[in-house]
């Protein structure tokens, strides 16, 4: 059976090549019409390297997070890498149906559109939806009790910033926005149409 640590540097390795890739999309979005201070920013990254770290670290100096939190066998650890493999695969395509809209900060873009097609059908946040999809997938395959708090501390940081998203788009689409709240879901899918 294939060890941890060799399991978490596979693992790293796909981490880090999603994030070279979404790095070299960076600057391929529209101009912004309006955007937010840069300390948001480098604190949002500043949470994000401590989630991987927390991830991916082969050890840490505090003993109580490297305990496992789960078994290791071959089940747990396929589950988690198949997780993690989704997860990546709808933030991917979720920024795909985003196109020149994304932005990292919480900006709108010049001829902002309020796109509703693809994973944003069900979803309002599914890029931060996949991404914690992922990161929850990596820390059941690594298994230890860091992978639930770096879980925990992007959760917090995504529905954060997902809220001040949400302000931003509803002052720009007004009702437009607010019937889309209705019939999509906030990090988790809603099917079926609006809710009652």
């Amino acid at each position: 059976m294939i060890s941890v640590y060799s399991l978490q540097d596979f693992l790293g390795l796909i981490w880090c090549a999603f994030g070279i890739y979404w790095a070299a999309q960076a600057g391929r979005g529209s101009k912004s019409a309006s955007t937010e201070p840069n300390r948001f920013r480098f604190l949002r990254l500043t949470i994000l390297a401590t989630t991987f770290i927390l991830l991916l670290a082969p050890s840490l100096g505090f003993e109580s997070l490297n305990e496992r939190f789960v078994s290791v066998n071959f089940i747990v650890r396929g589950v988690g890498v198949a997780l993690t493999f989704a997860g990546i695969a709808l933030a991917f395509s979720a920024r795909r149906h985003l196109g020149s809209n994304w932005s990292d900060k919480v900006e709108l873009k010049v001829d902002h559109q309020l796109i509703r097609s693809g994973p944003y059908t069900y979803f309002r946040h599914p890029i931060y939806s996949g991404v914690l999809l992922g990161v929850a997938g990596t820390a059941l395959a690594v298994g230890m009790v860091r992978g639930i708090a770096a879980f925990l501390l992007l959760f917090c940081s995504y529905v954060f910033k997902a809220r001040k998203e949400e302000r931003v788009l509803a002052a720009k689409f007004g009702d437009g926005f607010r019937q889309y709240q209705r019939s999509a879901g906030f990090l988790f899918p809603r099917f079926g149409g609006p809710a009652t």
